[in-house]
């Protein structure tokens, strides 16, 4: 099945603000927008949910911290018990420095592979950028023709009031 894709151009970073407001308040879906930097407030007008990788690198930060005491404990108890000036075997506050920094490497890992999971990229992967100029000064949006009811015309009539610079309609 051919995927339909209608783009529009902008130059600046205020119109395609304002553009992604009004195209979702239109009702028509909008895929992806490419930019050359963070525009601040874009995830909000298209609508996308706040991240989930602060929560994975959490439990995995906290699941490595407690595989790590467990691993040190069953270590110094029961796998090489040695008594060295009657100190206990489990003595936790010795553990507490390189739990902490075992902590922050599994969260920090499983940030990067989750986060590599989630947007697809793999080693060979190639760039599929609509524009090569999108990564130096222009700003690209992606509106999916998802159904029977959609007019370019109405949507391009709608880019223009906010200075498109071109809308292009590609298939896949």
């Amino acid at each position: 099945m051919s995927r339909r894709r209608l783009l529009g151009f902008f130059e600046e970073e205020d119109d395609i603000l304002a553009a992604t407001r009004a195209v979702r308040g239109a009702g028509y879906e909008i895929s992806d927008v490419y930019s050359p930097y963070a525009v601040h407030g874009l995830d909000k007008a298209m609508g996308l949910e706040p991240s989930k990788l602060p929560w994975v690198g959490a439990a995995l930060g906290l699941a490595g911290a407690a595989a790590k005491v467990w691993f040190e404990i069953w270590t110094s108890e029961y796998d090489w018990p040695i008594n060295v000036g009657g100190k206990p075997f489990n003595s936790l506050p010795a553990f507490i420095p390189v739990t902490f920094e075992v902590m922050v490497l599994f969260a920090g890992m499983s940030t990067v592979l989750a986060f590599f999971i989630v947007a697809r990229l793999y080693p060979g992967r190639g760039a599929e950028a609509p524009d090569p100029a999108v990564s130096d000064h222009r700003f690209v949006m992606v509106i999916e023709e998802n159904d029977a009811a959609f007019d370019a015309d109405v949507v391009h009539r709608l880019l223009r009031q906010f200075h498109v610079g071109r809308v292009e309609e590609r298939v896949d």
